[in-house]
């Protein structure tokens, strides 16, 4: 069994100062595809150099040809001495984000580099690592993982451990919840002083509650010990790496991190 599961940071430009005492890998969160395709970088200081980057796919709607778009990534790699990146596209598979995905596979592979992609991704390359999500609602995490770990293999599964709070219609025949900010959640447990569970299937706290205006509610949510729970069941099942967002957990990472 694994002695630990590795943990990755992604952090926005305005975060890095706050990261650094936990000396943690950090994937930078400071760069997007957009029209063309081309590379669009946010303000980061020209001093940071090594870890990650991390390209989202916000309002890109798609268009172009993938090989001038990798090579401007693999220029800003070099640039900025990132050894790998991490592809957090989310929505439809619009081309060329695909052949983006196994082009930069086949060619961070032959510079030793790991490319991480979301869930969706994980087919466009078997070079990927694939980031799976920990937010379910319903089911268990563990046999998502092992799904995932039976589909791609241990190596390539990768723990994206989410912190979530959502709020739960009952009966929920969707599974979707409202999400809740932090104040709304602890507004919720102040004003409804409810008994609250640990679900070890979810690996997530939950309670319910009583509207007069709504009816029946399940309120899901994680802290620092239900996100630990994750990450030991990820090294449990021989997952190697997890990602975490720090925007997510600031107010938490040092209690996730207490051994």
């Amino acid at each position: 069994m694994l002695e630990k599961t590795s943990l990755i940071l992604t952090v926005p430009p305005a975060s890095l100062r706050q990261v650094r005492r936990f000396h943690l890998p950090v994937a930078h969160m400071a760069y997007r595809i957009g029209g063309g395709p081309h590379l669009f970088r946010a303000s980061i200081p020209v001093s940071i150099r090594g870890g990650l980057m991390v390209i989202d796919n916000a309002g890109f709607s798609g268009g172009g040809e993938p090989g001038p778009f990798c090579q401007e990534v693999l220029r800003e790699c070099a640039a900025r001495g990132f050894t790998g990146a991490l592809c957090d596209f989310e929505g439809p598979a619009v081309q060329p984000l695909p052949a983006i995905v196994q082009t930069l596979g086949e060619a961070f592979q032959r510079r030793g580099w790991p490319l991480y992609v979301t869930e969706g991704y994980g087919d466009c390359s078997g070079r990927a690592r694939v980031l799976i999500s920990s937010a379910v609602s319903g089911g268990s995490l563990r046999q998502r993982l092992q799904e995932a770990v039976e589909r791609y293999g241990a190596s390539r599964t990768v723990l994206a451990a989410e912190r979530v709070a959502e709020d739960f219609y009952l009966p929920s025949p969707t599974g979707q919840g409202i999400p809740l900010t932090r104040e709304e959640l602890h507004r919720r447990l102040e004003e409804r002083s409810p008994q609250v569970y640990f679900s070890s299937e979810l690996c997530a706290h939950y309670f319910t509650y009583m509207s007069d205006r709504s009816g029946a509610h399940f309120v899901l949510f994680d802290d620092a010990p239900s996100i630990r729970k994750k990450l030991q069941l990820a090294r449990q099942m021989e997952i190697g790496e997890a990602v975490l967002a720090y925007p997510q957990v600031d107010d938490v990472l040092e209690e996730i991190l207490a051994v």
